[in-house]
């Protein structure tokens, strides 16, 4: 449940196309449905303007096969995070237009076609340190795509080979928010902030040696950046940075129209 379809099961009602019982059995569900293992928030986009997301990692197949059937009947687009094939398979099989991307183990599933940014609208930059990071990179960008967001990618642009991400500062000047995804000691989110002007969300990752901690170092150098304007999720959370950069996108377009 959303505004836009709140909004129009009342105008339903307004005009007599649609019964009060009939709105009445529609909101059951409402705040929350109660499927037994889980109680899903059917409220949270019309409170938050985001839709509850499945977070799928040790979920059984049958939970998430469940929980996915039951938000589609509430939502015309659902999302789930850190899915296995294994497990996406089992909702494929069920939901066959359910659609499945290994890199960002995301699923998604879309009764309507999510339209594209108009051109020249406000987006958000992801940039990776490297080739390893992209897994977490991808699940931010994707995230912010499946939310309606225009995104750019400049990937692999870590300051081993400083040059790199210079040669990106076209796309880094004009963005409206940088996630800045690195792993190893996480120096990008910081060269990135002392470059632009726009809040930079860091997303440190587990990938480095030993002593990196499995993103324990990256996570406290991005804290401890001397480049104003950066904000850090936890270790490996593209998604929470992705949200993140969506509501500031949404305030941006909010404020612009």
């Amino acid at each position: 449940m959303d505004a836009d379809t709140l909004r129009t099961m009342l105008e339903a009602i307004n005009s007599g196309d649609m019964s009060v019982d009939q709105a009445i059995e529609r909101l059951r569900g409402f705040p929350y449905d109660d499927i037994g293992h889980t109680r899903l928030d059917t409220h949270r986009a019309l409170r938050k303007g985001l839709p509850e997301v499945v977070f799928c990692q040790n979920k059984t197949s049958s939970q998430a096969v469940e929980i996915f059937e039951r938000l589609s009947q509430h939502h015309k687009r659902v999302m789930g995070t850190r899915a296995s094939p294994e497990l996406a398979a089992a909702v494929q099989s069920q939901l066959p237009n359910a659609r499945y991307d290994p890199t960002s183990r995301l699923i998604t599933l879309n009764s309507e076609k999510i339209l594209s940014p108009p051109v020249g609208s406000p987006y958000a930059l992801v940039v990776s340190a490297g080739t390893s990071d992209q897994p977490v990179a991808e699940e931010a960008a994707q995230t912010l795509e499946f939310l309606g967001s225009r995104v750019e990618r400049a990937y692999d642009v870590g300051v081993a080979g400083l040059h790199r991400v210079l040669d990106q500062r076209e796309l880094l000047f004009n963005a409206e928010v940088v996630i800045s995804v690195a792993g190893m000691e996480g120096a990008l989110t910081s060269v990135v902030s002392g470059l632009v002007s726009c809040p930079v969300i860091g997303v440190p990752t587990s990938v480095g040696y030993g002593a990196s901690f499995d993103g324990l170092a990256s996570l406290l150098a991005m804290l401890n950046s001397c480049a104003p304007g950066v904000a850090v999720v936890n270790i490996d959370n593209g998604f929470g940075a992705a949200q993140f950069a969506y509501m500031i996108l949404s305030r941006i377009q909010r404020n612009t129209v």
